[in-house]
């Protein structure tokens, strides 16, 4: 906030309520603080535009390192995966109670594991054993005795818990929505700029983008390129971490940030 001017405001959305609640520490008057997922922005924004929209996908280090969420398979915690600990359902219920096929598809959609299937049997067969998956190691394990080949520098487990939180916290579709709320609520000139941290949140994003940087026009109008209308946006860049960044913060490896410009009249 330091370096921000005394004129602006910094409205920040978190579903986290302990991110929430060190964000309140802050007491500073320019910032508002909204427990809720950006894809609610445009609910509570209504029709006031703003200058830039950043959003800074996937989840945090203290997530991450905090053995009680259950994000992580290097530390024994409860299986819960949730964000938002206040509302929905824990990874552990869900896992409890869903079928197979619905296990694998999840696994398979959010995680691109190839042994998705497999898995999702084995989940189901410990709990029907009397034995169900309650704890992140023991996901990890029962996810190890399943996949017998591991890619270079990945645990095994990597994909499926990638999928299971996405799936939990409705992460791809609050990104979708989050996106078309940007675009609407951003100023002429405004930038969006969106930090993923793997490929499927890029896509979305990369596509996104794209599909608001032009306009299809039918191939039969005798138009020229110079006369063709523009897009809503106007890519700027994408950026990937520098070797020294990744060195300093490991976990920025597989960042991308992406940047466009609202499209308009600017008189």
């Amino acid at each position: 906030m330091d370096t921000l001017g005394k004129e602006i405001r910094l409205i920040a959305f978190d579903k986290d309520p302990e991110a929430i609640a060190k964000a309140q520490s802050f007491r500073d008057p320019r910032l508002q603080i909204i427990h809720s997922s950006f894809a609610n922005m445009e609910q509570y924004l209504q029709s006031e535009s703003v200058d830039a929209v950043l959003l800074d996908l996937g989840i945090s280090s203290p997530q991450i390192n905090t053995p009680e969420r259950g994000f992580s398979f290097r530390f024994e915690g409860p299986l819960d995966m949730r964000m938002d600990t206040t509302r929905g359902i824990s990874a552990q219920e869900w896992l409890v109670s869903a079928a197979v096929d619905e296990i694998a598809q999840v696994i398979k959609t959010f995680g691109e594991e190839r042994f998705a299937t497999s898995i999702a049997r084995a989940i189901v067969k410990q709990r029907e054993e009397g034995r169900p998956v309650q704890t992140t190691k023991g996901l990890a394990e029962l996810i190890a005795s399943v996949v017998k080949t591991r890619e270079p520098g990945q645990d095994p487990a990597t994909r499926t818990f990638q999928a299971i939180r996405i799936f939990i916290n409705q992460e791809l579709s609050d990104l979708e929505k989050g996106l078309s709320a940007a675009l609407k609520l951003l100023k002429v000139g405004g930038r969006l700029v969106v930090i993923s941290f793997h490929s499927l949140e890029d896509r979305i994003v990369k596509q996104f983008m794209q599909a608001h940087a032009q306009v299809n026009v039918p191939r039969e109008l005798p138009i020229r390129a110079k006369d063709l209308p523009q897009g809503d946006l106007e890519i700027i860049a994408r950026i990937k971490p520098s070797a020294t960044e990744v060195y300093e913060n490991p976990r920025a490896r597989s960042a991308v940030m992406r940047v466009a410009q609202k499209r308009g009249d600017l008189s």
